[in-house]
């Protein structure tokens, strides 16, 4: 069962949606290892009660384990928000490039997933982040909207290995949503809210409700497999 005082563990938990989510969780009273492989995140939550900082690269098995053998209880949820997306395109990608975004993207959430899943207690929760670029996908994405893709493909077939256990997998598929990480790579968001039908961009906290909606909320509990877009009408299924 999910509920307050029990153990969520989010990737990718520095910045970002994942950062926010962190914040959710707390907020509703849930303890949290806060895992990332930017060491800031051990100052980020310094003073944060509840959340233990964890410092892994989300790749590596042996580290991920090692961080993960430092939380006091079972996991009753996972939100998988680590990822990576520098632009990319059919013309200019390298090989490097491509393995080392689906490994993070990918790779990471099988390898987390898996660790996380042996000991999550039953009827659990993970929630994957997937991106509407898997269904629009953008020029300069190549890569990246292909491995949102594999999540959204991944997601059911977890939900099925998982389901007699009642653990739930789910995927969120967030639009344009206002991050550091987004304006860093120069992506021009007011531009991008003017073709938005609700005449705005998201934030990182509506996208970690949602999270925390199908984690525990009334309503979300007969929902696995699926993958929530959330993009203010930019995408409409």
């Amino acid at each position: 069962m999910t509920g307050i005082n029990s153990l969520a563990i989010v990737s990718g938990a520095a910045k970002g949606i994942g950062h926010a989510c962190v914040k959710a969780f707390v907020t509703q009273g849930w303890q949290v290892g806060a895992l990332d492989q930017d060491e800031t995140v051990r100052t980020t939550f310094a003073s944060e009660k509840g959340v233990t900082p964890l410092v892994a690269d989300v790749t590596d098995p042996v580290a991920l384990q090692t961080e993960l053998d430092r939380l006091p209880s079972s996991a009753a949820a996972l939100v998988n928000a680590a990822g990576i997306f520098p632009p990319t395109s059919l013309a200019t990608f390298e090989i490097e490039q491509y393995r080392r975004i689906f490994d993070v993207n990918v790779l990471g959430t099988l390898l987390l997933s898996q660790l996380v899943s042996r000991r999550m207690t039953d009827g659990g929760v993970i929630v994957n982040l997937s991106s509407i670029n898997a269904f629009v996908p953008r020029a300069d994405q190549l890569i990246y909207a292909a491995t949102k893709a594999a999540i959204v493909s991944l997601t059911r077939s977890m939900a099925s290995d998982l389901a007699p256990r009642r653990i739930r997998v789910n995927a969120v598929a967030p639009g344009p949503i206002e991050t550091k990480g987004v304006r860093d790579l120069g992506a021009r968001l007011e531009e991008a809210a003017q073709q938005v039908p609700l005449g705005r961009v998201g934030s990182a906290f509506e996208v970690a409700d949602l999270v925390l909606w199908l984690v525990h909320g009334r309503g979300a509990q007969f929902i696995t497999g699926e993958t929530v877009v959330c993009s203010g009408g930019l995408l409409m299924r």
